[in-house]
């Protein structure tokens, strides 16, 4: 695959050192013989970073001082800060990680009996709109460097106490926080191989999902480069409806998405995609939007649906769909044949629910501006 140069992180103290979280295995070893070492001591470092989850150059102790020496001079191991670390009664997790001066993104760890969960961001705000989102309400700043993106797995993985290949604390990963992730490719999938390698985080190609609003030409270009899971956020089965909550669809409608979908299933055979569907209150919920799913789902005969009561956040004009309704359109669903899962909503509590990430965005849209007018407008409403 072909590589771009990863955006630089702009980490505080750091000024002129490169950032060792923005390679991969490769990028390592090419970084590591630019500086006249052996590939073998980038595989070294590699390990102290992500196994021993490791910052500090000087406790790495089988690399040579001199190396050590060399390294600490010109880079460094810079995840992102802490600048929120909050816990929900259900032992959710997010954290509040700053990016730069102006921005912080969200990442959220959702453990459960067998498994525990971290949701990875790709990109302060969003560029894409869709109406139910409060991501995508704060507007869009920029992409994610890889650094930043592997560096949300870092902090988790360092607070949590998990230990590569022994206290495995996260055993999956989405990247379903904040952001697009097919619209920032190459740092996304760079951040997802340091995901799979073994020398990295060491999790099987099934264990990491990218969920994508629909970026047809970037779903065939991600099946040929990563062997990872894939979800599709749906939320609608008929063009106009979906268009409407999420602009994407304009773009790359439906019958466009369903191709690349059977492009996906064609090369991956013994694989599934799982599509997204947030049930809102009279909007997607009714017993014809389930009959359309249906009859979209059988032409995907493979895929499941995953139901995901919507998570309000302010300023929005959707509701949640209540719990009868929910229930009946599942029903609809599994009676045709579909398999079909109810997300439970986890750490609504701290906001960190899927679909309530928000972070803090210096927007270059103006998208938020409206957003905080029709909050100020409910405020005084209620007064």
């Amino acid at each position: 695959m072909n590589q771009v140069a990863a955006i630089p992180s702009d980490q505080p103290g750091a000024a002129g050192k490169v950032n060792l979280l923005d390679f991969d295995r490769q990028g390592l070893r090419d970084f590591f013989a630019q500086l006249g070492e052996k590939p073998y001591r980038a595989e070294q470092v590699m390990k102290w970073i992500y196994h021993h989850l490791e910052s500090d150059f000087g406790n790495m102790t089988d690399v040579g001082k001199a190396l050590r020496a060399k390294l600490e001079a010109s880079c460094h191991v810079g995840p992102p800060q802490t600048l929120v670390d909050k816990a929900a009664a259900d032992g959710t997790h997010k954290w509040l990680l700053g990016m730069d001066g102006r921005n912080a993104v969200e990442a959220v760890y959702i453990p459960e009996p067998t498994r525990g969960t971290l949701c990875v961001s790709s990109q302060i705000g969003c560029a894409l709109n869709c109406q139910f989102c409060s991501t995508g309400a704060q507007g869009f700043n920029r992409n994610l460097a890889t650094a930043e993106i592997i560096g949300q797995m870092w902090v988790a993985a360092k607070q949590l106490g998990n230990v590569t290949h022994q206290n495995r604390r996260i055993t999956n990963v989405v990247m379903m926080g904040m952001g697009e992730p097919l619209a920032n490719f190459d740092n996304v999938v760079r951040a997802m191989s340091l995901m799979r390698d073994d020398l990295g985080f060491g999790l099987a190609s099934k264990r990491v999902t990218l969920s994508t609003a629909g970026m047809v030409p970037m779903i065939d270009k991600l099946s040929e480069v990563i062997d990872v899971s894939l979800a599709v956020s749906l939320h609608a089965a008929n063009d106009e409806l979906r268009t409407e909550l999420v602009p994407l669809n304009k773009r790359y409608p439906l019958a466009e998405l369903t191709a690349a979908c059977q492009r996906w299933i064609a090369r991956k055979p013994r694989t599934s995609i799982t599509f997204e569907y947030t049930l809102m209150k009279g909007v997607n919920d009714q017993p014809e939007h389930a009959k359309q799913l249906i009859r979209f789902m059988r032409k995907l005969p493979t895929c499941k649906v995953n139901l995901i009561p919507f998570n309000p956040f302010p300023g929005t004009r959707f509701e949640r769909s209540d719990a009868e309704t929910i229930r009946a359109f599942q029903t609809q669903l599994l009676n045709a044949g579909i398999l079909t899962m109810l997300r439970r909503t986890r750490g609504d509590d701290i906001d960190a629910a899927c679909g309530q990430l928000a972070g803090q965005v210096n927007d270059r849209t103006r998208r938020s501006a409206g957003i905080r007018q029709r909050v100020e407008q409910g405020e005084a409403h209620a007064l």
